[in-house]
């Protein structure tokens, strides 16, 4: 990651940035570029170089945003109608954390609509193209973020991971993808999705860079009660596993499974095996209900949190409308996609008074289950393995008439979203074809570090 100081100039690297993102327009990695304002950041840093003031870790590298945090710099669209012309109040806590370390947000990254789906074919504005076949998905919800890295647009971008969303796309465009333990960074300035899982997280081309980045936005924040205390403050080198042992999760190793995926992942398994960690295979039965548990509970969460947008306190607002029933129904109409009208529509039925203990609370004592199954593993193991996802990219337009086969392309990512445990996409190599496929370790809560040390032994290898 390039820094800027006297000898590199602010305004060169993110001159760079904005050049390479015209010149790979046609992936629609951006809804919105930041020029004027990104430029007349990085004079500032210059300026301050020049004069021998101090700057921040991250002076003058260029980053994309997910269109779902809120920065004042354009509008803050979550690839929806809904919010289309929707200029930001206040900036993400987030987002300030990386501007006060000097980093220069360039432009905001496409995303599937309020940040539901896996493919970023969700978004009012259209899809994103997989960095290494146009005709293939980007992965979702965090598409474009993931591009934008792979594509070396910029060296880091911010993401946001419910089920999958950054771990998905991470696999699809080799490059790293870190969700980190619930609580990690704060949530604040973010548009909700589902809020007993919504991790904010990001993209980077290694594992150093990813943890300089995520070692800048954790920490405590007063405006985000759940926000964890600082625990982000080894040194990468520092944070090694004390047992060196990991699980194989067999689950996930099973039919149904592409077989450059399960090889890949076992190639990964026996580097791990030479950089002197014991790797055991471990079952864990309960994973094949995550995906249920998940559907259920986000989908409760996302018509909880998607109810503000009625079209009367900001967002879009029907134009035909004669009635306050004509207000409601038309705006929602208008400015959901319809992903999330299926998901506020599950949402809705589960939560209601005759379903409730039959789904949303059976889930929720399931979801502790798996919890529960977590730890248990976690006493013998510092980190468990397996893939990112099923297969390596899809073609554009395969899965969207199919709602359930997408879905399950978020099978092996959701179980840890679920638990609130850390886990990162690491890139692990290539199918036949030449997409790339990653690999996910998963480890007890706060063991984020850990899980990066240990991607960061592999690299190369």
């Amino acid at each position: 990651m390039k820094i800027a100081d006297k000898n590199t100039k602010a305004v060169d690297l993110v001159r760079a940035a904005l050049e390479k993102a015209k010149e790979y327009e046609d992936y629609h990695a951006f809804i919105s570029m930041n020029e004027a304002h990104a430029l007349e950041r990085a004079r500032e840093i210059d300026a301050k170089i020049e004069k021998g003031e101090e700057v921040g870790r991250l002076a003058g590298v260029p980053f994309a945003l997910k269109d779902n945090y809120l920065s004042p710099e354009g509008n803050t669209t979550a690839a929806a109608k809904m919010l289309e012309d929707f200029p930001a109040p206040i900036t993400a806590t987030a987002v300030k954390k990386l501007e006060d370390e000097g980093a220069i947000m360039i432009g905001r990254a496409n995303l599937d609509a309020y940040a539901h789906g896996g493919s970023t074919e969700n978004s009012y504005f259209g899809p994103t193209s997989n960095a290494y076949d146009k005709t293939r998905v980007a992965g979702g919800s965090s598409g474009g973020s993931a591009v934008a890295v792979a594509l070396d647009i910029v060296p880091f971008a911010l993401g946001s991971d419910t089920g999958g969303s950054i771990r998905q796309p991470a696999s699809f465009n080799g490059v790293y993808g870190v969700k980190p333990t619930y609580g990690t960074v704060s949530r604040y300035g973010v548009v909700a999705m589902a809020s007993s899982t919504d991790t904010m997280g990001c993209f980077a081309k290694d594992a150093a860079d990813a943890n300089l980045v995520m070692s800048i936005i954790a920490g405590k924040d007063e405006k985000d009660s759940t926000t964890l205390d600082d625990f982000w403050t080894k040194d990468l080198a520092d944070a090694k596993a004390s047992k060196k042992k990991i699980g194989l999760i067999t689950d996930f190793m099973g039919d149904g499974v592409d077989a450059d995926v399960k090889k890949t992942t076992e190639d990964y398994a026996n580097k791990l095996k030479k950089a002197g960690y014991k790797v055991e295979e471990v079952s864990l039965p309960i994973l094949k209900y995550a995906l249920a548990i998940y559907y259920i509970v986000q989908p409760a969460e996302v018509a909880s949190n998607l109810s503000r947008y009625d079209g009367i306190r900001y967002g879009h607002r029907a134009k035909e409308i004669h009635n306050l029933g004509d207000i409601y129904s038309k705006t929602r109409d208008e400015g959901f996609m319809p992903e999330n009208k299926r998901r506020i529509l599950i949402g809705n039925f589960v939560l209601s008074s005759g379903f409730f203990d039959a789904y949303y609370l059976k889930a929720q004592k399931a979801r502790t289950l798996l919890i529960n199954a977590y730890n248990e593993a976690f006493e013998k193991y510092d980190a468990l393995l397996c893939p990112v996802s099923p297969s390596p990219a899809f073609k554009i337009g395969e899965n969207t008439s199919d709602p359930l086969k997408m879905y399950l392309e978020d099978v092996m990512t959701v179980p840890p979203s679920m638990a609130g445990l850390p886990a990162i996409s690491v890139p692990a190599g290539k199918n036949k074809a030449g997409l790339p496929i990653g690999v996910q370790l998963v480890g007890p809560r706060k063991s984020d570090q850990v899980l990066l040390h240990i991607a960061a032994e592999l690299e190369g290898k």
